[in-house]
């Protein structure tokens, strides 16, 4: 934690959000170099941009085929909270489901913190029952 107590302002921690979300992934140089993303559900975290970056590669290239699409977002001094739609094709193992080749349209929140114009953290709300609901509804499963 850093020991600065100054909030960043609504539009710093806008600019810093669009950025971010105009990389599309790609782009992580908006996070902290000891930033950390925490999936709830799991309790695992991912630590540094390498652990994000391999994080992303893992869900969005090798579990799935898939892309994130920003549904809305509410933006105060330092923190974002955005709602965002998991949408692609299950190629890969996950939480415990070999690979269907289901098309999924899962929702999942962050939490995102902020400071000195970086992303500290994030924090991952998945649904996993709205995957597994997708993936067991199958024709032949």
């Amino acid at each position: 934690m850093h020991d600065s107590t100054e909030r960043m302002s609504v539009e710093a921690t806008r600019a810093v959000f669009e950025r971010y979300v105009a990389g599309d992934g790609e782009d992580l140089s908006m996070l902290a170099d000891d930033v950390v993303y925490r999936i709830m559900a799991t309790g695992e975290e991912h630590r540094g941009r390498d652990g994000v970056a391999k994080l992303f590669n893992t869900f969005y290239a090798e579990r799935f085929d898939a892309d994130a699409v920003l549904v809305r977002q509410v933006i105060g001094p330092g923190t974002v909270a955005a709602e965002w739609m998991f949408v692609g094709k299950h190629i890969g193992e996950f939480d415990g489901v070999p690979p269907t080749g289901a098309d999924v349209r899962v929702p999942f929140a962050l939490v995102y913190d902020l400071r000195d114009d970086l992303i500290t953290e994030a924090r991952v709300y998945f649904e996993y029952p709205a995957f597994h609901a997708q993936v067991s509804a199958r024709p032949g499963r």
